[in-house]
């Protein structure tokens, strides 16, 4: 009886300490999710405390272990908090083992396979769309869609979703520099028109690309976002130009896409479309 007393006794002394410790682990992630969303002055203590929701010495006894460990930096006067230096070591490494083409295969093979279209993504480069993984849809359709060299930020669906997130003046001197050349005849090669066309793309969270880049070709296009808040690239799927096509098809298949880059913005725990601001350029 005393030896079953005594496991018991351990087996509870056990747990307490497990759940103390997930406890703690869970205030120190939020810890430094506080400092992350603090101002670039950083955050006190008692701040840090009573977003917390605990007492100034756990506060400081969590803050002290992560300074130590360079999770977080304390500055004097103060201490006011930062994010540590090794966040940045993390980071890189995290970015090595998660590239942005496996992360986005998953959503590309499930986009392919719903819409029957060849899908994509493209990374942000310099206002330009750079595409970097591919699924074809399924048939025997199969289209010319290289990989890794930049296209016509104007003329593509995706370069469209990415332009509609930057502001009008960095929209005219991206097109100032590469000029608005024409692909077909179909393709914008007015500035206004251009901004104009930016503004329904925001408005509906996706972009078309009606033969405007090659004839007889049909994409749809949505940005999505980085941690920082700013335009990683875009997601867009082709297809074979049909006369049958109505807006509303159009606007069902603008959605899919839309909730497919959404999808990719939370994987790269980006903010959300709904909460982007074009005159800021990022989101909020």
């Amino acid at each position: 009886m005393t030896a079953q007393l005594v496991q018991q006794a351990e087996e509870h002394r056990d747990d307490t300490v497990d759940r103390y410790t997930v406890r703690s682990v869970a205030r120190a992630m939020k810890l430094i999710e506080l400092v992350a969303k603090a101002p670039k002055e950083g955050m006190q203590l008692s701040d840090l405390a009573r977003d917390l929701q605990a007492s100034k010495s756990t506060t400081l006894a969590l803050a002290r272990t992560l300074t130590k460990a360079g999770m977080l930096r304390d500055a004097r006067p103060g201490p006011r908090y930062f994010l540590g230096t090794a966040l940045i070591r993390l980071g890189d490494i995290t970015r090595s083992q998660l590239p942005l083409g496996d992360i986005c295969s998953p959503v590309l093979v499930r986009l392919a396979d719903e819409t029957k279209m060849t899908s994509r993504v493209a990374i942000y480069d310099a206002g330009y769309p750079v595409f970097i993984e591919r699924v074809d849809g399924p048939g025997s359709v199969r289209f010319h869609t290289p990989l890794g060299q930049r296209e016509e930020p104007h003329a593509s669906a995706a370069g469209k979703a990415m332009l509609a997130t930057m502001t009008d003046d960095q929209v005219r001197s991206i097109c100032a520099e590469h000029g608005l050349k024409a692909r077909t005849a179909h393709t914008i090669t007015d500035i206004g028109v251009l901004l104009d066309t930016l503004v329904r793309v925001r408005a509906n969270g996706f972009a078309v690309d009606d033969e405007e880049d090659a004839a007889g070709i049909f994409c749809v296009g949505a940005a999505f976002f980085g941690h920082e808040g700013t335009c990683a690239g875009a997601v867009s799927v082709t297809g074979i130009k049909s006369e049958r096509l109505t807006w509303r098809e159009v606007n069902e298949l603008g959605r899919t896409v839309r909730e497919a880059a959404d999808e990719v913005t939370r994987l790269l725990s980006g903010g959300r479309y709904a909460n982007w601001t074009p005159s800021a350029g990022s989101l909020v």
